[in-house]
């Protein structure tokens, strides 16, 4: 955690000497673009280049969404800052059938508010994300049929996602333009999200109407969560290539603290924005000691996604396509997740999404939410597959938040060697009411 803490005041310490550099000879012409820059950017959500796209700063981590992709948020100006407030917050209730299903009222949540200005001669961002689901979600878990992954009371969770913990991420991003094609970024977070995988699922754009996470999660972007993330980027034209170093163990179950640990883990990713509707990434990542049920087994993880985002007249189409891998570095089993995601919001205030799946489970979703006898092996036990379908209106009680009223379907295809355990057609259903806060006329 301190190491983390010194980057982070290094970095700013640079950005207010910048400054007063700058102080002592301005530039106005600059001054004034970067000025008209955050106009522009506040009367327009869409932005028109890749490098506009980073310096948005609207989705997780470092992350990028196609430029097309539109995010709903409040937005004002104060003095230099331009200040921004994001949220998507979901009341649900979700009933499962089979031996394993259950039923639960819960909800799942998040708020991020960010701060931007110019300083020196670049940009500074200041950004934080809050859960309230350590509240809202009791027994650390809410229900998800085949899930897996992380503990609640000194057991595996299964058949549950755990909730966020309340610090989702604290951090500060610094990009300097080394010209009209090129961009240096800097990221440094006690808590935050590594360049590893697509944007997490809780704030991609296909996935903002769907209430629950997905099963591929922690194939694909489990990471957004981690400490002591440190990152640098360089984007030039279409391309863009991060390096970063983080602590590999995921939180503990105990959601209201602020984990910490040294860097001992590290990743890379390229990403790629060809057009103004598309965007793809590759990334690795060498994961020490990830799970607390296994502290001596390390991971290798690989992601691949693409992203295409179509807006049009009263509406927009947003799509995802993810492939995932984790590599046991001990025994080398590996297990993999795909998903494809699509959501169409059409007439303004309608959206239906589809949520396709399939994810690679292990052994100890026999062994259910029990304690791990000693000398467990865990190893993979096969594909499951999920198909979620789901639509929602908004309704707009509050102003400058988009209420919705919505539900969604799940049916699974069980592999046989689970079927004894969970039948052979589980459903679940959720209906739920969402919130998000807006300003204009984005949605």
């Amino acid at each position: 955690m301190k190491q983390i803490y010194a980057i982070t005041i290094a970095v700013l310490s640079l950005c207010l000497s910048l400054q007063a550099q700058e102080v002592k000879s301005p530039d106005t012409m600059q001054g004034m673009k970067m000025d008209a820059g955050m106009d522009e950017m506040m009367q327009n959500m869409h932005p028109h280049s890749f490098i506009e796209e980073i310096m948005h700063h609207a989705s997780s981590g470092t992350s990028a969404e196609p430029n097309s992709t539109a995010a709903p948020m409040l937005m004002t100006m104060k003095g230099p800052w331009m200040l921004m407030f994001h949220a998507n917050a979901f009341i649900t209730d979700t009933q499962q059938s089979g031996p394993r299903g259950t039923d639960k009222f819960y909800s799942t949540n998040w708020f991020m508010p960010m701060a931007e200005r110019r300083l020196g001669p670049g940009q500074l961002t200041l950004r934080a994300m809050f859960s309230l689901e350590p509240a809202t979600i009791s027994e650390r878990q809410y229900p998800l049929l085949f899930q897996q992954g992380e503990t609640a009371f000194g057991k595996p969770i299964a058949d549950g996602q755990h909730p966020h913990d309340f610090f989702m991420e604290l951090a500060a991003l610094y990009d300097v333009k080394l010209g009209e094609k090129t961009l240096l970024s800097f990221y440094a977070a006690p808590i935050g999200d590594p360049p590893i995988g697509p944007t997490a699922y809780p704030h991609r754009a296909s996935a903002s109407e769907d209430p629950v996470g997905s099963l591929g999660h922690h194939q694909e972007d489990s990471t957004h969560i981690a400490s002591d993330v440190v990152t640098v980027g360089v984007t030039h034209g279409i391309a863009r290539v991060e390096v970063g170093g983080f602590h590999g163990r995921e939180p503990d179950e105990f959601r209201w603290n602020i984990d910490q640990g040294k860097i001992d883990s590290w990743s890379t990713r390229l990403t790629l924005q060809p057009a103004q509707n598309w965007s793809g990434q590759l990334s690795y990542a060498r994961l020490k000691s990830p799970e607390q049920l296994f502290p001596s087994e390390d991971q290798a993880r690989t992601t691949a996604s693409i992203m295409y985002n179509r807006p049009f007249h009263e509406g927009n189409w947003s799509n995802t396509l993810v492939w995932g891998r984790t590599r046991s570095l001990a025994d080398d089993s590996k297990e993999n997740s795909y998903l494809l995601e699509s959501l169409l919001r059409f007439k303004t205030r309608n959206y239906a999404w589809t949520r396709i799946e399939n994810a690679g489970r292990s052994n100890e979703l026999v062994n259910g939410a029990n304690p791990l006898p000693a000398g467990f092996q865990e190893g993979p036990i096969g594909h499951v597959a999920a198909y979620t379908f789901g639509y929602d209106r908004d309704v707009d009680v509050l102003p400058h938040v988009r209420t919705a009223l919505g539900a969604q379907v799940t049916t699974y295809g069980v592999p046989e060697a689970l079927q004894p355990i969970y039948g052979s057609h589980p459903v679940g259903v959720s209906v739920f009411v969402r919130l998000r806060p807006f300003s204009g006329k984005e949605r």
